[in-house]
């Protein structure tokens, strides 16, 4: 990829579609799949994937592309502005649902079986909120971003993206904060996700 900025959008993309898809798979199993543990490990696991989407992406990915790549965009491309309003939509939203999911988790969890429908199926929305959030960004947005902007918003851009990148990327140093996250929810998810029940 020609700009340092791109391959990291597009790394944290695939990083975070993959969480994505890992709680998609958690909520389809259910706490069931959960061999030779508790039902408070899958209720951790689910809370640490949470936790993750919420500790990273809305914290540091978002407010990169909200406050340096989209504003040079709609700059140089004033026809995109309908799609970064409603990407901007969907930052400004991102955080509050994601919390929510947090809160119906704790409810199902705390208060039974009754709340159980509630979160799963607000989690079923948020991941395809989500990961069309993704997409539009990469079809829409980031081609058009190839072609219009100047070497010097490229150079801003590239040194914004990759002084924070994924700690669940390969290409960065392992972050110790995050290395007990990630050891807790692949130690406790079930395969295929992880070593759970094995």
């Amino acid at each position: 990829m020609k700009h340092e900025s791109m391959r990291v959008i597009f790394d944290e993309h695939a990083n975070l579609s993959a969480m994505l898809q890992s709680l998609s798979h958690m909520v389809r199993v259910g706490p069931d799949a959960m061999v030779g543990c508790n039902r408070d490990g899958y209720f951790d696991v689910l809370r640490a994937m949470l936790f993750y989407i919420d500790a990273f992406p809305e914290k540091n990915h978002h407010p990169k592309e909200s406050n340096l790549l989209f504003p040079r965009l709609v700059r140089a491309a004033p026809q995109l502005l309908p799609t970064i309003e409603q990407l901007e939509r969907d930052h400004m939203s991102g955080e509050m649902r994601v919390r929510e999911l947090m809160h119906l988790l704790m409810a199902w969890e705390y208060m039974g079986e009754l709340h159980r429908a509630d979160f799963e199926n607000e989690a079923v929305r948020y991941v395809a909120f989500y990961l069309e959030h993704m997409r539009l960004e990469e079809t829409a947005l980031l081609p058009i971003a190839e072609q219009v902007l100047t070497d010097e918003d490229w150079k801003v851009l590239d040194r914004a993206f990759s002084c924070h990148e994924d700690p669940l990327s390969y290409r960065v140093p392992r972050d110790p904060k995050f290395d007990r996250l990630f050891t807790r929810i692949v130690l406790r998810a079930p395969a295929p996700l992880g070593l759970g029940g094995k």
